[in-house]
Order: structure tokens, then sequence, then C-alpha cells
């Protein structure tokens, strides 16, 4: 049992109140408080066992290499493993391990034989002022380095958490060379937005607001989420104690035409010139589509590779053949669609998942053993991606959790998927295994692991940011009506505008509390008057409209799906639940505008 101490501000005065929360295991994201620090459960060993020394060179040379290295991490000498399994789980295990270092072996026979182009990734472990530097950068803070006044860097500040904000003056105090030691950071507390209905399972526990998506909201208040998130995962680790290191990636350009090789951004440029808005690239989403359509049930799928030699020419005659629309897809055999699937992810320029705070991660996992810490760092490092790989990799782990629902068939269960997918993923072209990636061998299989599981929560935005988004909006508005207040052309014009509100004719268009004008151009009803209770949610403004448009023709607006959207006020746009308690909504932003239009896919 957890009693937690939150303080609540009245009138001025600061009340405590006290909740107990039971310890159900559920993923929560983290927020402040003000007790003694709780003791993180911190692993003494690594995740993966050290590997002895005392093999016996006779036997190594006697199996094949992925074998050799499978039987170096399963010997009965390691260490055991910190995490308590079954015989028959370990069993399991040891039997996916050799799946990985066999998959390792395979790209590495195709990358000797020339199939793949090297586009290397060089990564380099920055100095401590550029990496600070850099990451000031990235939240959105440069203004910390360049005394430059800029509104969106004093909005952002202005709605940082004390944990977020001490995150921040801790990098910007290392940057500027003061070296100051602050007071140790407290234990952050935990908010209440995942649930559990059992020691395994995790849910999403829904607001009065309902879920966001990633895909919900405008692109320039995720590039804000970005910048939260990147400030809260800095205090999360600064709370564990742990440190976050970061990667700088310097790679050599791709290739600028074709479709492997190619970097995603390029790939969606030439796509949306086809299809406008597509989120995720055509060769990508024909390779899902066609091993969904006959792959699934397929023994193996994934594991079994297909011939090299007909993956090779298939990619070259994908190359000439995809974008004129005349290659045909019925010649592909599943094992080969699998093959160039694994491959496209391979040759990325940069990797899907990318590499800056890789590391990070693969440490916090290491030394973490709660699933709903490492759960909730990889939340967020999700949110810390650009659109065009979250997408993608959206896609891809979508394909993937219907490859283990078809365990039954396939013999693919979500630990053999897992440990086929991650070197794919994490292990870069050009390098040799060695002991290190032998010792994140099943870290990154269990990074994987989580992704496929926990995806439905992992693609949805954490409510307390989507708050300070709003804060931000807010602060950057009343930023600059008080500079507008300073032109005296512009005071002028307020004092006219004033006494033309002051006659005693009212607007037609006044509406009233607690009343919202709902628009759906694409209804025959373009418009509608709705009084907000207490219990009104978006699905009943979007029935309502439904109920209002039945008897007239509306064919195409029922091919799409309909949601109601949020636009203006201290949000860009976002798409709304249809759970969402419209009341509270209003109340958060009673200066925005509702509209009903298709979801984009």
């Amino acid at each position: 049992m957890l009693v937690v101490v939150f303080v609540a501000r009245q009138q001025g005065r600061h009340v405590p109140v006290i909740m107990e929360i039971k310890d159900s295991g559920s993923v929560v994201l983290t927020a402040y408080h003000s007790y003694t620090p709780s003791r993180i459960p911190i692993i003494e060993q690594s995740f993966v066992p050290e590997i002895s020394s005392n093999h016996s060179p006779i036997s190594r040379k006697s199996l094949p290499q992925c074998r050799r290295i499978n039987r170096m991490l399963s010997n009965e000498s390691l260490h055991p493993p910190m995490f308590s399994r079954s015989n028959s789980q370990a069993s399991v295990d040891s039997t996916s391990m050799e799946d990985f270092w066999c998959e390792v072996e395979s790209i590495k026979e195709n990358s000797e034989q020339g199939q793949e182009e090297q586009t290397l990734l060089e990564v380099k472990a920055a100095d401590e002022g550029e990496l600070e530097a850099e990451w000031l950068q990235d939240v959105g803070l440069s203004t910390l380095i360049s005394g430059a006044e800029e509104e969106d860097g004093q909005a952002l500040l202005s709605t940082l958490t004390r944990t977020q904000a001490a995150a921040v003056q801790r990098r910007y105090n290392t940057y500027t060379q003061t070296m100051r030691k602050k007071n140790k950071h407290t234990v952050r507390d935990v908010r209440d937005i995942f649930g559990v209905n059992d020691s395994s399972k995790f849910i999403v526990r829904k607001s009065q607001f309902g879920l966001t998506e990633v895909g919900d909201l405008s692109l320039e208040d995720m590039k804000k989420i970005r910048n939260l998130s990147l400030i809260e995962l800095t205090a999360f680790y600064d709370a564990l104690g742990i440190e976050l290191k970061r990667n700088r990636t310097e790679r050599i350009k791709g290739r600028e035409n074709g479709l492997f090789g190619v970097p995603l951004a390029i790939l969606l440029e030439n796509d949306q010139k086809k299809v406008p808005g597509i989120k995720v690239p055509l060769i990508f989403q024909k390779l899902l589509l066609k091993l969904e359509e006959t792959g699934l049930e397929t023994e193996g799928i994934l594991r079994v590779p297909g011939s090299a030699s007909r993956v090779k020419n298939l990619r070259q005659e994908i190359e000439i053949k995809f974008n004129e629309d005349t290659f045909d897809w019925d010649q592909v055999r599943n094992n080969d669609a699998a093959g160039l699937l694994k491959m496209f992810i391979r040759e990325l320029p940069s990797p899907l998942f990318t590499v800056e705070y890789l590391p990070a991660f693969i440490t916090l996992v290491e030394k973490v053993s709660k699933v709903k810490l490492q759960l909730q760092a990889l939340h967020l490092l999700i949110m810390l991606l650009p659109d065009a790989n979250r997408d993608t990799a959206k896609a891809f782990l979508q394909f993937l959790k219907k490859i283990v629902a078809n365990e039954g068939k396939n013999k693919m269960n979500l630990w053999n998927v897992s440990m086929i997918v991650a070197p794919n993923i994490f292990i870069y072209k050009g390098k040799h295994a060695n002991r290190e990636e032998m010792q994140a061998a099943a870290t990154t299989a269990h990074i994987v692991r989580l992704l496929i599981k926990y995806q439905d929560i992992l693609w949805t935005v954490p409510s307390f940011l989507i708050s300070q988004v709003r804060k931000m909006n807010e602060a950057t508005m009343n930023n600059t009506k008080r500079q507008m207040m300073f032109d005296k052309g512009v005071r002028r014009l307020l004092r006219r505008k004033t006494m033309e509100r002051e006659r005693p004719e009212r607007s037609e268009t006044h509406i009233p509390e607690g009343v919202i004008r709902v628009y759906a151009p694409l209804h025959s009803k373009v418009s509608m008057a709705i009084q907000l209770n207490s219990q009104t949610k978006a699905r009943d403004i979007l029935a309502r409209f439904h109920c209002e448009n039945s008897h007239a023709s509306s064919k195409n607006t029922e091919v799409q799906i309909q949601r109601l959207y949020e636009i203006g006020g201290n949000i860009g746009l976002h798409c709304l639940d249809p759970d969402a308690y419209m009341l509270d909504v209003y109340r958060a932003n009673p200066q925005a505008e509702w509209v009903i239009k298709p979801k984009s896919s």
C-alpha cells in the first residue's frame, strides 16, 4: 500500500490531500511529490548473464557460430537470470536465442554477398558540453544558450513542473560549466493514467478527456509534445539516479531515389505526390499487405529465410516496376516477401527506432527490473520519434501483433518474433557480433517484446503532456496580446471595437454558456447548436448529426469514419475520443471551434 500526499491549492492556501494507492503493478507516468525517496528496485547484475570464460575450445569449434553463441548464453555455469521463469519458458528462450544469432548470421551473409548497400551509421559519443547544448536545442530551449527572447521558449518554461524544471536547470548548469551540485531530486509520484487488470497485462485508463493517439494532434502541437517528452524523460532518469546517455549520429547520405536504402522522409515526399496525406511509404504498405493476405499462417514466417538469389532478383525487379504498378506480386513467395520486408528495414539510412536514446533505454532495462518503469521510459521514447519513423513503426508493430495472434498455425510466439526482429532493427550494418552485442541481445529482444505487447499503450499521448501543451499555447497567446497592446494603432482599433460592443444591439451569433455550435460541412445539415451537460460525450454529438442526416443521401461521408475535432483556442487541432466528456473539454478550451469531419488514416 502506498500513501501519496498531494498538496492542493485553494484560495491561496495549500491543503494536503491524502490518497491510498494499491501497488497493482500498473504502468504509470510520474509527477513530483515531496516526501522521502522510495527504493527503486535495481538489478544487482546485468540483465543478460556474464559469459563464462572457461569454455572448451574444442566444443566451440565443433558447433556453428550461432549455436556456439547460444550455448555460451544458456550454459548452466552462467549466473542465473534475475527474473523467475519456469523451466519450459527457459527452454523456449534458449531456442529463441539461437533464432536471434542465426538471424544475425543470415544478415551477415547477405551483407558479405553484396546484396545490401552499405549505408553505415556512425555513432559518436558527444562531449558533455555539446551534449547538453544539443539537449536544450532538442527540447525547444535554445534561447537559454543564445540569449534571444522567444515566445515559444518562455511559454515552455512557464508550463514545466518542478521536477521538469530541475532537469532543465541541471542541463543548463552543466552547459554553462558552473557544475554546481544541486539538491538530490526527490522521488517522483505517480500519475494515475494507466490501470491494470492483472499482474502482467496493462490497460489504459481513460480520463474525462478520453484517449489521444499520436495522430490526433496537429504537427505543431506534436512538436511541443516531443520537447516536453524529452524533458520528462530526463527528469525521470534523474529521479532513478540513471544517466540519460545519448548518441550523436552522423550518417552517410542515403539514396535519393528508388525504394530500398532511401530515407523515410524522401519516400513519403515522393508517395504523397500520388496519394496526398499518406503516412507510411507505399512499398512498405504493399509488403505488409502481401504478408497479411497470404503469409500470416505460414509456419516459421520471418524465421525461415527465403532464397537469397530470389530475394535479390525480386528487389531489383521491384525497384524498376513498382512505381509503374507493373510488378506481379503473385510470384512472390511468403518467405521471400518476409525477407524483402526485413531488408527494407535494415537498409534504412537512419534506423526505424532512432539510436540517439537507445543506449539509455538499454541501460534502464539492465538496471531496473520493474516492467512498468521500463514501459514508461519506452512510452516517452516513442513520443520522441520523428513522425515518419513513428507512423511506419506503428504499421510494422501492428503487423507483428497479427503474426503472434496466429501462433497456433505459424508456430511463431511473441518471444520468437521478438528474437527475429531485434537484430534487424538494432544491429547496424557493417558491424560484427561482439561481446557487448551478445550481452545486449536479450535486452534488445525484450524491448521488441514490449513494443509488440504494449503497443496500444505506447501510441497514446499522456494527458498531462496535452495539458502542458494547452498551457504553452495559452502563454504564447497572452504574450502576443501583451505585445499588441504596445502598438498605438492596435490600441486605437481596440478602443473602436470596445465602443461598438457597448452599443445596445446584440449579436445574433451569441452562444450561451455551455452551448457549443458544431459544424459538419460534409453533412446536409452543416451546423447545430448543442447544449452540453455532464454526461454528453463526443459520440452523442456524432450520433445526433447522423440521426439528423439519416434521411439525406450522404454516401460520400459514410465511407469514411467521422470524428469530432476541437480546433483553435489553446490547441492547434485535436481529434476527440468518442468517449470524451464534452463539458470537460469545453471548459478546458472554451474558445475552440467544433467540427465534424473524416478522420485521416
